[in-house]
């Protein structure tokens, strides 16, 4: 039998499990590359309409579902109609997909966090990772080769994982998210500020004060904007509808909306200034021109910033940690986001408690991880992001628009939302 059902106990659980749900890796190291190579500072443009027309609105058709039926997306779909549940699983099986393998990125930066406090990837970081860490092949016989570093740490996420999931919403993802979350705010503060005094930082963070206006007349200009908010707020994940299903009565949707939205822009607008301003550094310090060194993915994480931090010096061993500790953070209580509404629904359909729940998924997703812990495994990882990522995310994006904009009453939606609302 399922328990009673759940509800967040104040409303900075909520918002900071949202916040967390939100900060992840796309964050730290997507959106400075996406930032630079479109217009620098014109991009903000483009960037904040897309928060007001896809971000915002997107999020408060969630929250107005999940608040609304107070149940799963598997349940909710059945109740709009019983023809309507596949799509739910197939939303959650894509989800559940990109969970196993982003354990796998979580897990390599758990390898760094301890790598980091000695430079242990030592003067060629860039073969260091693809040799000592990823035992990278291009062969096909790699898949038969564990790789063990990145199958423990790949087991340590996942066991983490379980550990909250498991528990009982407040204690577990509620109560993480109010530990996690202020400590990654406070040493990413700590690490821009630091990064500002830095040499030739300014280098770096005038590319966010300079614009290129012409990049507005760029249809994929807007169109990356766009593609920023989806992967930055996790759109069409259910996570937002699987929260918001917890609120209790009284609780203010739209307000909640706005504030979750832009805290996540606000941090990866924040953390770009860090992250331009150090690797200004590097440009001066190296003489490798600045474009060189803007990228995006495991390229800027574990191979150019271990660079950057064989050059600078005593600090590095303090930035070093913090930095791998942030992205470690991030991409935990993105983690158990993306496993909550896959948990809740197959606990709320199949009326198992939420601990075997948790027990069973999380099992099946380290086993499925596994296969990004072999030699050919990063290969098969950028396949598995390329197709989830670019297409089927998308395309659930998409059903979930036409279900709820089109098939279901949006107007009882507005007018939820307009009930429990400031704004």
């Amino acid at each position: 039998m399922t328990e009673t059902k759940s509800e967040w106990n104040s409303r900075s659980a909520f918002i900071l499990a949202m916040i967390g749900s939100a900060v992840g890796l796309g964050n730290i190291w997507r959106f400075p590359n996406v930032l630079y190579s479109n217009g620098g500072g014109s991009f903000m443009i483009p960037y904040i309409v897309s928060i007001f027309l896809l971000g915002i609105s997107f999020v408060l058709v969630e929250y107005a579902v999940g608040f609304r039926f107070k149940k799963s997306i598997a349940r909710i779909l059945f109740t709009i109609s019983k023809k309507l549940e596949p799509v739910a699983w197939f939303v959650l099986f894509v989800v559940f997909l990109i969970t196993t393998y982003y354990v796998c990125v979580v897990g390599w930066d758990l390898i760094y966090v301890v790598l980091s406090f000695t430079k242990g990837w030592g003067a060629n970081p860039d073969l260091y990772f693809a040799n000592n860490v990823l035992h990278a092949t291009d062969s096909v016989s790699g898949i038969f080769t564990i790789v063990p570093n990145v199958l423990v740490s790949i087991f340590i996420i996942w066991f983490i994982a379980w550990f909250i999931n498991k528990r009982e919403l407040n204690n577990g993802i509620g109560k993480v998210s109010q530990i996690l979350l202020p400590l990654l705010c406070i040493m990413v503060v700590a690490i821009v500020g630091f990064s500002l005094t830095l040499p030739g930082a300014s280098i770096g963070y005038t590319q966010i004060l300079t614009p290129d206006w012409s990049a507005l007349g760029n249809a994929e200009v807007w169109l990356a904007a766009f593609g920023q908010i989806v992967f930055s707020l996790s759109l069409g994940m259910a996570i937002a509808m699987t929260y918001a299903s917890y609120l209790p009565k009284g609780s203010r949707l739209v307000d909640n909306a706005v504030i979750v939205a832009f805290s996540n822009s606000g941090f990866e607008v924040f953390n770009s200034i860090g992250i331009f301003s150090i690797l200004g550094f590097m440009t001066l310090t190296s003489g490798i021109p600045f474009n060189e060194l803007v990228t995006e993915g495991s390229g800027l994480a574990f191979v150019v910033f271990p660079q950057v931090f064989n050059t600078m010096g005593p600090a590095a061993h303090i930035i070093g940690p913090l930095f791998f500790i942030c992205i470690l953070f991030a991409g935990i209580t993105s983690v158990i986001a993306l496993l909550e509404g896959v948990c809740y629904s197959i606990s709320e359909k199949f009326l198992i408690e939420r601990k075997k729940t948790a027990t069973v998924v999380c099992i099946v997703g380290f086993c499925i991880s596994t296969i990004f812990a072999t030699g050919a495994g990063s290969t098969i990882l950028g396949i598995f992001d390329g197709f989830l990522n670019n297409f089927a995310l998308l395309f659930a994006v998409l059903l979930e628009c036409l279900i709820f904009g089109w098939i279901y009453k949006f107007d009882d939606l507005i007018e939820t939302l307009n009930e429990h609302s400031n704004i």
